[in-house]
């Protein structure tokens, strides 16, 4: 189905596993004006088939994996795609966002989408030219790490001259052959960690898929395009956010920053401070250890860290894991997270859901409620752990099923840290509010960026009142619906530190910093006013390039307030599509450890007050008192499945 539109290829793919056939999923240009791409794609289609009835293992539920109209346009940090799915961690829609180089061969093979369904009779691997699609055995794949995957299959790609035709890839590892919960989808070195995706892919018998071509993507206004894409690259490089301190510590670079406010997880979240924090932080990679810095397709921040494990140049570790296999097990050694990072990417699991799992674990075993014999700060034997994991071998097979269902099984839910069945981000939020209520609230469990991440106001860019409750339900809402958007369009969140004046980041003790500070909590009505009537916001910011981006690559008018407003529709789909699941005001929850437990027993604000931020979370985002979005929003929106049609 073509299109009219910039920035799109003009066609979904849809693949029957079962039958090995390919045929043209249909997609209209009102679609697409609604609906975006990306997560929101994903959403919609995923909406259309769902009914609530479905198990994640099963030929009822789909892959989806989609590009936005600006993954391939040349503009910052646009090579980003989406895996869409029904989670087996969560039992409700999860979205995983990579870096990887997929998407833009995808793209290049003249898709925007790939919609997978069934299952394979024996282990396979599909091969996307163009317009060609092709089945291949892969038995002699099944069993290996996801790089020695990826290089088997460049050989299989080689071409006649001996080079490797080029190519994206997207694989699993050991994990997600065995549907370890949390298993993950890797391209390159990037990887898709949340939602348990690499799990539905080993169900599916489906090893990897590669995907090539040699179509362009269309602009809509190349030379206008051209030049703000140059603009915005000097924009971000000189931002102090986005232009030196990711460029010169990557994510790691945060650690110092919660450990000074307080929010740096150590010890299962017990703690929002490690005191041997300086050995595990982002200024002792880069002294010591750092080679040089990457970035994925078109990224001006290359954030990515280089290190050595065992003689080879590997990723390096995000905040995530550096913190979360760091204080967050009492584990002070900095190479031994290196070499967990490396390990766990090559057996296909997300760190983020296998620390905190092992931490609950130790946890539990310390309080006497299950003798696992894992333990804070002992550290010998995780490397063997994790392949007990992947392989589901002894009390791998256990930890395989996350912290949810352990902490059901051996009792300790009020230390399980979770939500709705996914691990929180290593982000502690007694200290940070507003990422509290994110997490609770995110549509596919406790993440940070799904969530929001007002953490970057809460002391981690600016720093407002990290425990009050004023303003951080509406800021939350906002900021959600401006990162559900980024990722629709195809670029990384990152791109949207930017949003906040250089001279705020420049000089935090200055007067005008101190002011935003401490009014922004204050101007919670005023947000709301643009979160429910963002129509009025018909201009484009001159600190946020994006709309500009999208409309001269697409050809869509995009002011600011439709951007909200698109970011708006993608995330109540999300939750219309997870109310048939069974998603309400009782599932937006966070362990009692974190809601009731202070994290400073002098300060009787360092809890998550989330029923209090719940309620007026959902006044603002229009939703009932049972936190689900109402007929009238719905309708305001413009969201309406197949499913609920034909219903």
């Amino acid at each position: 189905m073509s299109t009219k539109y910039g920035g799109y290829m003009g066609k979904v793919l849809k693949i029957d596993l079962t039958v090995q056939e390919a045929s043209e999923y249909p997609f209209s240009d009102e679609e697409r004006e609604l609906f975006i791409g990306g997560k929101t794609m994903a959403a919609k289609i995923l909406g259309d088939h769902l009914k609530g009835t479905e198990q994640a293992f099963s030929k009822e539920n789909l892959l989806v994996i989609t590009t936005g109209p600006l993954t391939g346009s040349g503009a910052p940090s646009s090579s980003r795609f989406n895996i869409s799915t029904l989670s087996p961690q969560t039992g409700y829609l999860t979205s995983s966002n990579c870096g990887g180089n997929f998407g833009y061969y995808l793209k290049k093979a003249g898709l925007d989408g790939l919609i997978l369904t069934g299952q394979c009779e024996k282990p396979t691997w599909i091969e996307i030219q163009n317009d060609t699609v092709k089945f291949h055995d892969a038995s002699g794949l099944w069993g290996m790490k996801t790089s020695k995957t990826q290089e088997m299959l460049d050989d299989a790609l080689r071409l006649g001259n001996g080079r490797v035709r080029k190519n994206g890839k997207i694989c699993i590892g050991p994990a997600g052959e065995n549907q370890v919960l949390y298993s993950c989808i890797v391209s390159n070195e990037r990887v898709f960690g949340r939602g348990g995706t690499g799990a539905v892919m080993g169900w599916m018998n489906l090893k990897a898929v590669c995907a090539s071509g040699n179509k362009e993507v269309p602009i809509y206004d190349k030379e206008r395009m051209v030049k703000h894409t140059q603009k915005w690259f000097r924009y971000l490089r000189k931002h102090p956010l986005t232009g030196s301190q990711l460029p010169k510590l990557g994510t790691a670079g945060l650690v110092s920053a919660m450990q000074m406010k307080h929010i740096l997880s150590t010890k299962n979240y017990t703690y929002g401070q490690y005191e041997d924090f300086e050995k595990v932080s982002g200024e002792a990679i880069a002294e010591k250890y750092n080679i040089v810095n990457k970035g994925c397709l078109t990224c001006p921040i290359r954030c990515a860290r280089t290190v050595e494990v065992n003689g080879r140049q590997v990723k390096g570790p995000e905040l995530e894991t550096l913190v979360l296999l760091g204080g967050g097990i009492l584990n002070n050694d900095l190479e031994s997270i290196f070499k967990w990072n490396y390990e766990l990417d090559e057996l296909g699991m997300d760190t983020i859901s296998c620390a905190n799992t092992i931490s609950y674990a130790m946890e539990a075993n310390e309080k006497g409620i299950w003798d696992n014999g894992l333990k804070f700060s002992e550290t010998k034997g995780i490397s063997a752990l994790f392949e007990d994991i992947a392989y589901r071998r002894g009390i791998g097979d256990e930890l395989a099923l996350g912290s949810r269902r352990l902490s059901e099984k051996y009792g300790g839910k009020d230390f399980a840290i979770h939500a709705k069945g996914m691990e929180l981000a290593a982000y502690e939020p007694r200290k940070a509010v507003g990422l509290g209520l994110g997490y609770a609230t995110s549509n596919r469990g406790g993440c940070h960026l799904n969530g929001g991440y007002l953490v970057i106001l809460e002391g981690l860019g600016l720093s407002v009142n990290q425990t009050t409750y004023h303003g951080k339900a509406d800021l939350t809402m906002l900021f959600q619906d401006l990162m559900e958007m980024i990722s629709a369009a195809g670029q990384c969140l990152f791109t949207s530190y930017a949003f906040f004046p250089s001279p705020l980041m420049k000089h935090p003790n200055s007067w005008y910093t101190k002011l935003v500070n401490k009014v922004l909590p204050y101007c919670g009505p005023v947000v709301r006013i643009i979160n429910k009537y963002p129509e009025i916001a018909c201009f484009h910011l001159p600190v946020f390039h994006h709309t500009k981006g999208f409309e001269y690559t697409t050809g869509m008018k995009m002011t600011f307030g439709d951007y909200i407003r698109c970011g708006e529709r993608g995330y109540n789909l999300e939750r219309e599509v997870n109310r048939r699941f069974g998603v309400d005001a009782n599932k937006d929850a966070l362990p009692k450890k974190l809601t009731k437990i202070l994290q400073d027993p002098k300060n009787p604000d360092s809890r998550v007050p989330l029923e209090k931020l719940k309620k007026v979370y959902y006044h603002a985002r229009g939703w009932d008192a049972n936190g689900l979005p109402t007929r009238a929003l719905l309708k305001k929106l413009k969201i309406v499945t197949k499913t609920e049609m034909e219903g």
